[in-house]
């Protein structure tokens, strides 16, 4: 696709200048918001929205049927309403009259048109198409078939009850996109959307910027349209210090999580803000559905891990306050009842406790009756170095030996899935907000490489109870299967979990309406800037 004006962004004196041809525009600093993404974007094609890095800024330009709000409770979105038959297979959606595609030339002279149905009959083809091989397509496993029953009336057939269904398709591989632009092989880079923002330009590598839809179906509780800001500006600085002196220096209005370079600047030991940057800067803390773990792989027959009494020492034989406080400034909750994360129902209600003891004692049986030392290897990538150079210390005082191979992100991934690592670090964020998402990773027809269970637990009592609770309409009984489950599954320690992550944010003190939400998903349309 051709530009046809060629575009020039720079962040100068704190104002955002757009400038083509005669035509020069400036921004008031106060209406941009502004952050960095150190770990770059690769796609603006919501079939293609994987990671927070692409999911972040396809979120301000795209819409789904539902979305999430900030209690992870489905609501409307271009859906303004929905019926779920009494079977638990048919939903079907009431369209808003509304919604209009951001204006583009591939709509020819009228610049934009009208969603319907039918669009979503394309995006849902669209995203199961092979050739596109969007990471997505997954979400449609639980689909029979959809249709639009006309232009306002869109509905979907379940092969079976799945009572997780809406939170999947408030995901935005399911959001609507127009035939006209998805076909083409640049929409990656040219997206057109619904949503709040509209794509304006993106260098990569260096800048994305997004412009205000004025024409957002949205509106505030006071009848006001959103969005408030008139821009975002994305930049792609691969140095977490850099950005961080950036943020100090107020040209980053926002950045996320918290790293070990600058955590003990930033942060007390009890994880509050230090005295002398509470005038400049807000922090935003609360749950993630994120859980950070260890796995094994239980077909590794020939390593000490395929042995319980060592996997289960490792999990009660190191502190994780400990480990929380040392390494994260008390940021996250130590992991001690299960895989499901705090923040959703079905955990598992007895905890573990720290016995270095036993732990001790159970890694000296092994060692008389194998007459071997136990010697493990675990796989991580860079960023989690520290949490395993602890874990090799602490575990090194019950008499275990833990040797570290740090590898790329790309080449750990592809050996988790490929059952070529004894052990490895991994961490698990909720694709949808229902713990059934944590219990696959035990569904023996979830083994990797085709599915998530990276460890090849298989239990066909668990497999039972894992059938019974995607049947069962009740929620409370749903949370009574997914209590159990948990429990069954960690009873064998396929997994050691290490703690429960927790959303950390800093803004500057002129930022407003930033919402927290427990999938840690940036949502800018309420967002407001004061003036300094």
């Amino acid at each position: 696709m051709q530009q046809k004006y060629r575009f020039l962004i720079l962040l100068l004196g704190g104002t955002l200048i757009v400038s083509h041809c005669t035509n020069p525009l400036k921004i008031d600093d106060t209406t941009v918001f502004r952050y960095n993404e150190y770990r770059n974007v690769t796609s603006l094609d919501p079939a293609f929205a994987r990671n927070p890095q692409n999911i972040w800024p396809i979120n301000q330009l795209f819409n789904g049927l539902v979305q999430l709000d900030s209690t992870l409770k489905v609501s409307p979105e271009i859906a303004k309403k929905w019926h779920l038959s009494d079977d638990g297979l048919t939903y079907t959606f009431d369209l808003r009259q509304d919604v209009y595609f951001h204006p583009s030339p591939h709509f020819g002279s009228t610049k934009t048109r009208k969603v319907v149905a039918q669009d979503f009959v394309y995006s849902f083809n669209r995203l199961q198409d092979p050739q596109l091989a969007s990471p997505g397509q997954w979400v449609m496993q639980q689909v029979n078939h959809y249709k639009a029953l006309n232009d306002s009336v869109f509905q979907i057939q379940l092969k079976k009850p799945f009572p997780a269904f809406l939170g999947l398709l408030c995901m935005r591989y399911c959001a609507v996109v127009p035939k006209e632009a998805a076909s083409l092989e640049d929409f990656r880079k040219y997206p057109v959307g619904t949503g709040p923002f509209y794509f304006k330009r993106w260098e990569e590598n260096v800048k994305l910027v997004l412009r205000r839809n004025s024409n957002y179906f949205e509106r505030d509780k006071n009848g006001h349209r959103l969005p408030y800001l008139e821009a975002i500006a994305i930049q792609f600085i691969p140095d977490i210090q850099s950005e961080f002196i950036l943020f100090l220096q107020s040209k980053l209005d926002f950045i996320n999580s918290i790293d070990a370079s600058y955590k003990d600047q930033l942060l007390t030991p009890e994880g509050t803000l230090r005295t002398k940057y509470k005038e400049q800067i807000n922090i935003q803390k609360g749950p993630y559905l994120n859980t950070e773990y260890l796995g094994f792989y239980l077909e590794a027959k020939q390593s000490p891990i395929s042995d319980i009494r060592i996997r289960e020492a490792i999990n009660i034989g190191f502190n994780r306050e400990t480990m929380i406080a040392y390494l994260r400034n008390n940021i996250g909750t130590p992991a001690n009842r299960g895989f499901i994360p705090a923040g959703l129902a079905g955990t598992a209600k007895k905890p573990f406790v720290y016995d270095p003891i036993k732990a001790r004692a159970m890694v000296e049986a092994y060692r008389k009756d194998k007459g071997i030392k136990p010697v493990i290897r675990i796989a991580t990538d860079a960023n989690y170095v520290d949490l395993c150079e602890f874990l090799q210390s602490e575990l090194s005082k019950i008499g275990l030996e833990i040797q570290i191979d740090i590898m790329p992100t790309a080449t750990l991934r592809q050996a988790k899935s490929n059952g070529k690592l004894e052990v490895f670090r991994a961490s698990w964020i909720a694709d949808y907000p229902d713990a059934e998402n944590y219990l696959s990773l035990f569904y023996s027809k979830n083994f990797s490489p085709h599915g998530p269970n990276y460890t090849h637990y298989s239990n066909s009592k668990f497999d039972a109870l894992y059938q019974q609770a995607i049947q069962t309409k009740s929620a409370s009984k749903r949370i009574q299967l997914y209590r159990a489950m948990d429990s069954l599954a960690l009873a064998n320690f396929p997994i050691v979990p290490l703690y429960y992550d927790e959303a950390i944010r800093f803004t500057q003190k002129n930022v407003m309406g930033l919402e927290m939400n427990p999938i840690n998903l940036l949502v800018l349309k309420n967002v407001q800037k004061k003036p300094l």
